[in-house]
């Protein structure tokens, strides 16, 4: 029931603030995401024995997905400054680790949700693509997986993934952009829609793989428990942060 109702209260969420919410209330809700992964993502770090990212981490997300404009030089200064305080860790060979884990962990948890407010800006109907090719692609794997599952496709990442059922997920995906794009943005070419969804779904499931190359590599189950029934944020939203950006710039590049 807990799992049931997590799902019902997330979907709400996802389409109020995808369909309906103001854009200061959107970009609100990017980055509270980007916070949560972020925060989640921490967690995981320090359970492979590496110091916590530091707050520059956090501040250089605010300027992914807030002010975008500023994130060069914005960056390059708070990279410094993590360089500065990770000179007082006990011990010298964990300074590279922080460092290099706070700014990767800043573009992993939040840049997705940059190119998010970029898509909405375009089409709530093609951000809302960019998030649910991988929830049907999910679908499809799951169900001709179990049935037909019989080529395992990363048996030391996530030993119940297999062959099979990641291209029934591309083949989901591409079948639910044809139908959706097809009614709503009918301007895009079917091919570059089938384009769009089989990269980004594969995309999506190298995401997934790599949330759980990072949760194996910490030795949890779970990024987090602060959705019951579900698990982590992280654990819902991996294919979404590496499906997002790859939606928004294969769009852009058709539009050159």
């Amino acid at each position: 029931m807990n799992r049931l109702l997590t799902a019902i209260g997330l979907i709400g969420v996802a389409a109020y603030l995808v369909f309906w919410a103001p854009t200061p209330v959107f970009l609100a809700g990017a980055l509270v995401f980007g916070l949560l992964c972020y925060w989640e993502y921490s967690g995981l770090v320090v359970a492979q024995s590496i110091p916590r990212p530091g707050v520059f981490g956090w501040l250089t997300g605010l300027l992914i997905v807030l002010f975008p404009q500023y994130i060069l030089p914005g960056a390059s200064i708070f990279l410094l400054c993590s360089f500065v305080v990770a000179l007082r860790l006990n011990s010298l060979r964990d300074v590279l680790l922080q460092v290099a884990c706070c700014f990767m962990g800043a573009f992993y948890a939040f840049a997705p949700w940059r190119f998010a407010a970029d898509l909405r800006e375009v089409s709530v109907h093609l951000l809302f693509f960019a998030l649910a090719l991988n929830w049907v692609g999910d679908s499809a794997a799951y169900y001709i997986g179990r049935q037909f599952g019989k080529h395992k496709l990363a048996p030391r990442v996530s030993p119940g993934k297999s062959w099979e059922g990641a291209i029934a997920s591309v083949l989901g995906a591409v079948l639910f952009g044809l139908i959706y794009l097809g009614h709503f943005l009918p301007q895009i070419p079917w091919w570059q829609v089938i384009v769009m969804a089989a990269i980004a779904n594969t995309a999506g499931q190298l995401g997934d793989l790599a949330e759980s190359a990072l949760k194996r590599g910490a030795g949890v189950k779970d990024s987090g428990n602060l959705l019951p029934g579900h698990g982590g944020i992280l654990d819902r939203v991996d294919s979404s942060l590496f499906a997002l950006p790859v939606v928004y710039v294969l769009y852009s590049l058709s539009l050159r």
